[in-house]
């Protein structure tokens, strides 16, 4: 085993958390800015051109929820592979990952051309608005394969212990949509201004040169897990294992989707600016979230390599220390909300009637921020455990069971503002629930369990 791996089972938790996780951080952060650079400059054309990038959002986040669903079940079977000592298992299992990836674009690729104009006639009969979401959309659909790709080899080297490289491949991808983007959106030389279309073909190209990269690493990594396709050897046990942990991870981020959707529904109900805010405070809270996910990214091969090897005080101590940190990062989050939602607001072009409704979104909705850090932990755990199926009950009682039916209640009682308060109390009850499948899961996990250690 290589020292990358033996680190995940040897060194101290606190630090080896901080050093497998601030790589993924630091290009989680940048993911962030380039998904909020889109919408920046997209807001320059017109409020209806944000808005449209407001709904296509949802779709988008399928896509998402593939991509990360995948890439989750073949990082948690790796890892548990490394940890059990079966490393041709891991590698077979990554192969099994990037193939899985292709057969899945092509379902993306040919709904491309019949799913977005009908989606967005559900929210809007503005054809300006249904113009836009339709051109950004079917771009960023038709050339996924990019982003799919890139996430397999991402969590391929992630499991392996090998964060740096995939920060380099997450932060060339980004760079590269944020350079391109005023360039494809507004014109310059002989590129001509392509709007709302720029801004998607500046997103694909990121995506590709990351795709390149990713793949350069994963298929010459002589010091991780050395592919070879010309042996590999299809399973159906190992489909099965990656889809254990990666279906309810892709249904979990699904639910995101459908959330947004339904949100997006409750509020263009009220008022499109109500959808344009929403869809600017969704861009603005990445900034507080994505290092969070990039925190898990760096504790989810911990989990599992040290699961894998039944030292179960240190994925319990991998648990603690990982909800300390996201802790502090949601604590900052709130505080930045709090004091400058105004400031945030204006990155956005935003008009009068923006600020009136935004302000109370960014500082009501901020307030769950400190819960949430605590249940997306968690539910990360149970995903390294092999457990998806919890992340993904924790997930649907979050967004589908809590948030929409309080969204929709409130907003008829209070309006836009009802809308908000649903966040809060939907991060705190299903935080409660969380908390109580953790306890569940490490009583079960036998002598060697922290639960017993401490507490017996």
């Amino acid at each position: 085993m290589n020292k990358k791996t033996e680190k995940l089972g040897n060194m101290d938790v606190k630090i080896l958390i901080l050093k497998m996780a601030l790589p993924a951080m630091i290009s989680m952060i940048v993911q962030a800015l380039y998904n909020i650079v889109d919408s920046i400059f997209v807001a320059r054309i017109s409020e209806k051109a944000l808005t449209a990038l407001s709904l296509a959002f949802p779709i988008q986040m399928i896509i998402v929820s593939i991509f990360v669903g995948l890439g989750v079940g073949v990082n948690s079977y790796i890892s548990r592979k490394l940890g059990e000592g079966k490393k041709d298992e891991a590698i077979n299992t990554a192969e099994h990952g990037l193939l899985i990836g292709i057969a899945i674009w092509s379902l993306l690729a040919i709904s491309s051309f019949i799913l977005p104009k009908f989606f967005f006639k559900l929210f809007t009969d503005d054809p300006v608005i249904i113009k836009y979401s339709v051109q950004y959309t079917r771009i960023v659909m038709l050339f996924s394969f990019g982003s799919i790709l890139t996430e397999v080899c991402m969590n391929i080297l992630r499991a392996t212990g090998d964060m740096i490289s995939s920060m380099k491949i997450q932060l060339l991808g980004a760079l590269i949509n944020i350079i391109l983007d005023p360039i494809f959106i507004f014109g310059f030389l002989f590129i001509p201004a392509l709007g709302v279309t720029g801004a998607a073909i500046a997103t694909v190209i990121g995506q590709l040169c990351a795709m390149a990269f990713a793949l350069t690493l994963v298929l010459k990594n002589k010091k991780g897990l050395e592919l070879d396709f010309s042996k590999f050897k299809y399973s159906l046990n190992i489909t099965k294992e990656i889809f254990r942990v990666g279906v309810p991870a892709i249904f979990m981020q699904l639910l995101g989707s459908f959330m947004l959707t339904g949100l997006n529904l409750i509020l263009a109900g009220i008022s499109s600016t109500s959808v344009a805010v929403f869809g600017a405070y969704f861009k603005l809270q990445s900034f507080i979230y994505m290092p969070v996910f990039g925190l898990n990214q760096g504790m989810m091969p911990v989990v599992g390599y040290n699961y894998g090897a039944k030292k179960y005080d240190r994925v319990a101590s991998a648990v603690k220390y990982s909800v300390i940190y996201a802790a502090v990062i949601m604590l900052f989050g709130f505080i930045l909300f709090q004091l400058f939602p105004r400031p945030l607001l204006a990155l956005f072009n935003s008009s009068e009637q923006m600020y009136e409704i935004g302000v109370v979104c960014l500082r009501t909705i901020s307030y769950g921020f400190i819960f949430s850090a605590g249940g997306i932990v968690l539910s990360t755990l149970f995903q390294a455990l092999g457990k998806g199926s919890i992340s993904l009950f924790l997930s649907f009682a979050r967004q589908i069971i809590f948030l929409l039916p309080l969204a929709f209640v409130f907003s008829r009682i209070m309006g836009v503002q009802g809308v908000w308060l649903a966040f809060p109390i939907s991060e705190i009850l299903s935080l409660f629930i969380a908390i109580f499948f953790t306890f569940k899961v490490f009583k079960g996990m036998g002598e060697g369990s922290f639960v017993k250690k401490k507490y017996a």
